[in-house]
């Protein structure tokens, strides 16, 4: 095996403290989106239904144009897009729910002086297309998957491994919602359907990573006890396990890394030159992997060791005794 390169290990409560400097605003985040919006999360015309615009300019317009107007006529987190009706193109605008004719009405003349005339082909009210029987099923499944999860990983691995990765996997769920809790509060962000796609593939993602290093410390458990050189010191010692998970997440450290690094690189070409409309899918997948590679290398490991620290000194409290 190769020598530790870095002792993450002796500074474990460092990375947790960076972890609950993220967590702790954004659970705030999340409570006040709880008492403005009724939702941990601003939600968006997904969740919240809407209305539905057909509008045929005599000229043609920029999408970006009709996103601005929106947005500076209250109705941020619009869907636009262009189709072909008939041969003929169409702006397609999907909004929040307008409620009054004197609201479409200013918004028609702002879209009349900015964009010139057009022809209204349709106005529908829609419901929300994530019913809360769906979102309840949904939030139903992925409990489901995590009791798989823990009941798979215990047995490839071990109980406490199985808890630790699941608490890995909150850590990012939780970062990820709400630094979301906290861009709707302060930025206007909703969520939609695209964010619970990003949500789950981040899940995936995170676990991934974080059974790779597990396997890593689990193939290498076996030189427990046995003596060598540590990081910082020269004279050769007994390993314990916390040796053993420094060793194991540096023989990982660089393979997790890259593997992030060339995700990201194609996440930050999407969010820089991609359309508008996923963007936020984009960001949420972008924050999502940075903490799931951040977890599964500082707080996976960590926390392992520190479980298995605090049953060997319950152990060796009782025995005392």
């Amino acid at each position: 095996m190769n020598f530790i390169k870095i002792d993450l290990v002796k500074y474990r409560w460092l990375w947790f403290g960076l972890s609950l400097a993220i967590l702790i605003p954004g659970l705030i985040g999340i409570l006040m989106c709880c008492v403005k919006y009724h939702a941990p999360l601003k939600p968006g015309i997904d969740f919240t239904g809407g209305s539905i615009l057909q509008y045929q300019f005599e000229k043609p317009v920029d999408l970006e144009s009709v996103r601005e107007i929106l947005n500076n006529n209250d109705f941020a987190g619009s869907q636009v897009q262009l189709a072909q009706i008939a041969g003929n193109p169409v702006v397609i605008m999907r909004t929040r729910s307008i409620e009054t004719e004197a609201e479409k009405e200013k918004l028609d003349e702002t879209l009349r002086n900015r964009l010139g005339s057009f022809k209204m082909l349709s106005v529908d009210k829609v419901s929300a297309t994530i019913g809360p029987e769906l979102l309840a099923s949904g939030i139903f499944s992925l409990l489901i998957t995590f009791l798989a999860m823990v009941v798979y990983i215990s047995y490839r691995f071990k109980v406490d491994y199985a808890i630790c990765a699941i608490v890995a996997l909150f850590h990012d769920a939780l970062a990820l919602c709400g630094i979301f809790a906290l861009l709707g509060l302060f930025a206007g962000t909703e969520v939609d359907s695209l964010f619970i796609s990003a949500i789950l593939t981040v899940i995936g993602f995170s676990v991934h990573d974080t059974i790779v290093v597990f396997d890593r410390i689990r193939e290498n458990s076996k030189y427990v006890g046995s003596k060598r050189s540590v990081l910082g010191s020269d004279t050769p010692q007994k390993l314990t396990f916390a040796h053993i998970a420094n060793e194991s997440v540096n023989q990982t450290l660089a393979r997790s890394i890259y593997t992030s690094l060339t995700v990201l690189i194609t996440l930050a070409a999407l969010f820089l030159l991609g359309g508008v409309t996923t963007r936020d899918f984009v960001l949420a997948m972008l924050i999502g992997i940075v903490s799931g590679t951040y977890s599964s290398i500082f707080n996976a490991s960590c926390l392992l060791v520190f479980w298995r620290e605090l049953k060997g000194s319950q152990r060796q409290a009782k025995f005392a005794n």
